[in-house]
């Protein structure tokens, strides 16, 4: 009789986990396009997109001005009320053909404020670039950023997308980092602002 009693509450564990998923229409066969902060990773088209982090970018300090290494002199000015903001990610490959990444990038506020990343040289080793990543078995690299790249390399792991947004940006949370790939679906990630 122990023993029965023992075996119960797993087992009614699991059903109502079960019956959980069920209810709330969960199916782990359908991609994660809506990422609720920076952690989740999100599939847009044939990648699997993660935002590593988002912050804002101060052009006066030694250890962000790098960051904003190669931007524009026209963009490169900055309004009173305008601030760099850079959402740096990663892409992965983890079917068994190469894919290109996304090109197409934007923030949206909660006022319905639409932000397009602004250019940067390509001499800045942290820009990110859209190309096509390698299949996950092979010679090629599955990753992008390439892991030996400064980009790839260093403590935040990711390539660069910048942004010149007003500071009324916060006030105007939650804001979500757009990603569209040239075929499937869209991504989102609400950022953590």
């Amino acid at each position: 009789m122990t023993n029965r009693l023992l075996r119960t509450p797993p087992l009614v564990g699991a059903l109502l986990v079960a019956l959980s998923f069920a209810a709330c229409g969960y199916n782990a066969s359908e991609p994660v396009t809506r990422g609720e902060n920076e952690s989740v990773n999100v599939q847009a088209g044939d990648l699997v997109y993660q935002v590593q982090i988002s912050r804002a970018l101060n052009p006066s300090s030694v250890q962000d001005s790098q960051f904003l290494e190669g931007v524009a002199p026209a963009e490169a000015e900055l309004r009173p009320e305008d601030q760099f903001f850079g959402v740096w990610i990663r892409a992965e490959n983890t079917t068994d053909n190469p894919h290109p990444s996304a090109d197409d990038f934007r923030l949206l506020d909660a006022a319905g404020n639409e932000y397009e990343p602004i250019e940067i040289e390509d001499t800045n080793p942290f820009k990110y670039t859209a190309k096509v990543v390698e299949k996950k078995s092979g010679n090629g690299q599955p990753i992008l950023p390439d892991p030996n790249s400064a980009a790839g390399a260093g403590p935040i792991q990711g390539s660069l997308v910048l942004f010149k947004v007003p500071h009324t940006i916060y006030q105007n949370a939650p804001v979500e980092f757009e990603i569209t790939p040239e075929e499937g679906l869209v991504s989102t990630v609400q950022l953590d602002m």
